[in-house]
């Protein structure tokens, strides 16, 4: 067996959970993830862990908040007025929704989440959804991506 290098193109089947069990993502063996390593596609921490495996090895693999998605930060929940949501959207709490915002004079849509809706005011959170959680990801590696698949 070999292992891959930095910008190899693999494909990777896990299961991903928070601390309490909850399963963020599953990615099947038969429909695999196709990445490649050192395009910061994945967090740091698990890339690293993913260069030392050998082709067909299985591990568990632990991501602290620092590593992954950051802590949560309080300041990027916000309260805004409900006619700043897009295409006049109705939101309920724990829909994921795309706002305007303006990043060095572009306007951009941001994802944020839906934390509580009171009249006209919604409570939205930037906060990656993983931000402050440590992950724990049962990976695969299962083998390089064929070449035909590398774009």
């Amino acid at each position: 067996m070999s292992h891959p290098k930095m910008n190899d193109t693999v494909l990777l089947s896990f299961i991903g959970k928070l601390d309490n069990g909850e399963v963020f993502m599953t990615v099947e063996k038969d429909k695999p993830f196709r990445i490649t390593l050192g395009n910061t596609e994945l967090p740091p921490t698990l890339e690293q862990e993913i260069l030392k495996m050998e082709f067909g090895e299985t591990r568990k693999i632990r991501v602290s908040p620092d590593e992954g998605y950051g802590p949560r930060d309080k300041n990027l929940i916000q309260t805004i007025d409900n006619q700043q949501m897009v295409d006049s959207l109705q939101p309920i709490p724990g829909m994921i929704v795309a706002l305007k915002a303006e990043k060095e004079g572009v306007e951009q849509k941001v994802p944020a989440t839906v934390l509580t809706v009171e009249g006209s005011r919604v409570t939205v959170d930037y906060n990656h959804p993983l931000a402050g959680h440590h992950l724990t990801y049962d990976l695969t590696l299962l083998a390089p991506a064929p070449k035909e698949d590398v774009h």
